[in-house]
């Protein structure tokens, strides 16, 4: 079983090959905000987005998932209900 990384690590091991967060995030099509919540540990990282960050990241055990959870922006909530 391979050894998995703390936060701290995971930012260490960034610093240490040159990339930052930002960088990290867009190559690998992530939510910069997010990666900065998972590398600080206040996220637990159970599922979606956060989740494939944390495995890419070597801080978790899992595979990516396909169908990570996303949050309809508030005007499509809005427009639901709308009639034409």
């Amino acid at each position: 079983m391979k050894k998995l990384r703390t936060p701290a690590e995971a930012r260490a091991l960034l610093e240490y090959q040159g990339i930052s967060i930002a960088q990290w995030a867009r190559e690998n099509h992530m939510n910069q905000s997010l990666v900065r919540e998972v590398l600080k540990g206040r996220k637990k990282c159970l599922r979606g987005m956060s989740h494939n960050i944390a495995v890419l990241l070597g801080m978790k055990d899992g595979v990516i998932t396909s169908r990570p959870a996303r949050v309809a922006p508030a005007n499509e909530h809005a427009s639901l209900g709308a009639q034409p």
